[in-house]
Parts: structure tokens; C-alpha cells; sequence
């Protein structure tokens, strides 16, 4: 069993930077795939590829890449591994006052503020958005410091004025680090995404936090707005669109593989989830990536 808070990601711009840029390529791929968090507000685009994303208590797949604005103390895990297949990877972060306690109240501003507000937890941009955005985020490599300054002030103001976009988490709902008790959906949280593959009853992980079975399904009806069942079968599902997309395995044994040991209730479940039956899905995948 793995009982782990999300791990504190120290992250200190270079010497004469106010924020951090990283990019990513095939090479040397972003290795940070833990649970964690930071105080940094952090934009990633992931230029190609597919995979998995778990942002607060929001899972979900993407498929063609991705551009994902992050609030601080969000806890989350890395967008990327070994088996996404994306070109590259691109993270900038900042802190919410690292221009200086006001600056984002200047009313030329007022798109950067409003989208700094919005996105408290998580935001996925999509459609014409995520392709302008992404170009002008992989030009940021080849941009002095005062360029990139002045892209990214871009970049967020244009992502401002954008409604091409996904709330990932309910307001209230996006488990920040400050929440009351985090420890224990943490302890929650990791159980799931060590063991979604076995039956996980209500039972067991009420005793793994100490907790009856009415408590805790209201404590965690609280905090996530989703009921642990579902919550559970929402990861299980996420899980299975990756092994769709990546993997040369049956449809039945993705159903296994996942966790789930109905084949008739994975195939509803997967319909409801996503809006197509699991072979529906693979070959509109198929269609995209050809």
C-alpha cells in the first residue's frame, strides 16, 4: 500500500529569472510523474501524443496533446511518460506575484486576472486555442528572457479572452493542498491509483482511514463531489482509454486489466463515460492519429 501525501516540489528560477521554463523532447522527457504539488502557478503544453491526466481530484485522458494551466498548491501528477509519444513538453512557472503583489490588477490586465481566478482548479484549453497557444509556447525556445516575459504576459492574455476551454474541477472541489485533513484523501487517493486493478469495497478503504462506511462515503462525497464508487470507476475508465489508444490488447482484456469484471457493465460504463462503446472509440482513434 503506498501512504503518501502529494510530495512539495521545490521549484527556484535560475539566477536573475522570475519564473522557469523547461522543455521537454523524446530525449530527455519530463521524469516528474509523481503526486505532486507547488505553490507555482504552472502552463504545460504537450505538443502530440496521448495520455493520461490527473489534476486535484479530476482524471480524465487527452488524446493530440494538451495545454493545461495549473493553479498553485493544486496537487497533480506529470502529463508525459515513456509511452505518451508526444514531440515535446513545455512547462513555464510562476509564482501568482512574481511581477509584484498588484501588478495583475492593472486594468490592462483584466484577462490575465480573470483566467488567474478561473483557473483555481485546472483548466484544459482545446479546439483553435490549443494549436495558436501551443505554436506560440514552442517559440519560447528560441526567445531571449525579456522575449519570453513578454510571450507568456501574451499567452495568458490570450488564454483570458479564450472560451475554448474545460474547467477540470468543480469550484470548491479541486483539492488544494490547504483542504482540511488532506492526509487522509491523499492516503484515499494513492490506495486507488495503486489498486484500481482489484476490487477496492467500501469496507476496506473506510478501515484504511479510520473511518465507519457513512462517514466516510460523506467525507469523500464532501470533498470530491463524486461518490468513491465513482470516483473509482472514473479512474478505472480513464485507464482503460490509455490502454485503447496504446496498447495491442483485446477489448476484453482491457476490461480486466482495468479492474472491472463484468464485460457487459464495462462496455455501459465506458459508453456513459465517454459517449462510444470501447471498439467505437479505438476507431475514431485510429481515424485521428492516421
Amino acid at each position: 500500500m503506498i501512504n503518501q501525501k502529494p510530495i512539495f516540489e521545490s521549484i527556484a528560477p535560475d539566477f536573475g529569472h522570475s519564473f522557469t521554463y523547461q522543455k521537454f523532447d523524446e530525449a530527455t522527457n519530463n521524469k516528474n510523474n509523481t503526486w505532486h504539488y507547488h505553490p507555482e502557478i504552472e502552463l504545460v503544453y504537450v505538443n502530440g501524443g496521448s495520455g493520461k491526466r490527473q489534476i486535484g481530484s479530476h482524471i480524465s485522458y487527452y488524446t493530440d496533446g494538451d495545454l493545461i494551466l495549473i493553479d498553485g498548491n493544486l496537487p497533480h501528477c506529470g502529463l508525459t511518460d515513456v509511452l505518451t509519444k508526444n514531440k515535446s513538453e513545455t512547462v513555464v512557472q510562476m509564482l501568482p506575484n512574481f511581477l509584484g503583489d498588484n501588478f495583475f490588477n492593472l486594468p490592462e490586465l483584466r484577462n490575465i486576472k480573470s483566467l488567474l481566478d478561473t483557473c483555481k482548479g485546472g483548466i484544459a484549453f482545446h479546439g483553435n486555442t490549443k494549436l495558436k497557444i501551443g505554436d506560440k509556447i514552442e517559440v519560447l525556445e528560441y526567445q531571449t528572457d525579456f522575449q519570453r516575459l513578454i510571450s507568456i504576459l501574451n499567452i495568458l492574455n490570450e488564454l483570458g479572452k479564450s472560451n475554448e476551454y474545460t474547467l477540470l474541477n468543480a469550484e470548491g472541489f479541486a483539492m488544494k493542498t490547504e483542504v482540511k485533513d488532506n492526509d487522509r484523501i491523499n492516503v484515499i487517493f494513492n490506495y486507488v491509483k495503486t489498486n484500481f486493478r482489484e476490487e477496492i469495497t467500501l469496507d476496506s478503504i473506510a478501515s484504511l482511514v479510520n473511518m465507519t462506511v457513512p462517514s466516510f462515503c460523506r467525507y469523500f462525497k464532501k470533498i470530491t463531489n463524486k461518490t468513491f464508487i465513482q470516483f473509482t470507476n472514473e479512474y478505472r475508465l480513464v485507464h482503460a482509454s490509455k490502454l485503447l489508444a496504446e496498447q495491442k490488447m483485446s477489448i476484453t482484456e482491457v476490461c480486466f486489466e482495468c479492474g472491472f469484471n463484468n464485460f457487459s457493465h464495462f462496455n455501459k460504463s465506458f459508453k456513459k463515460f465517454t459517449g462510444q462503446n470501447p471498439s467505437e472509440y479505438r476507431n475514431e482513434l485510429k481515424t485521428i492519429v492516421a
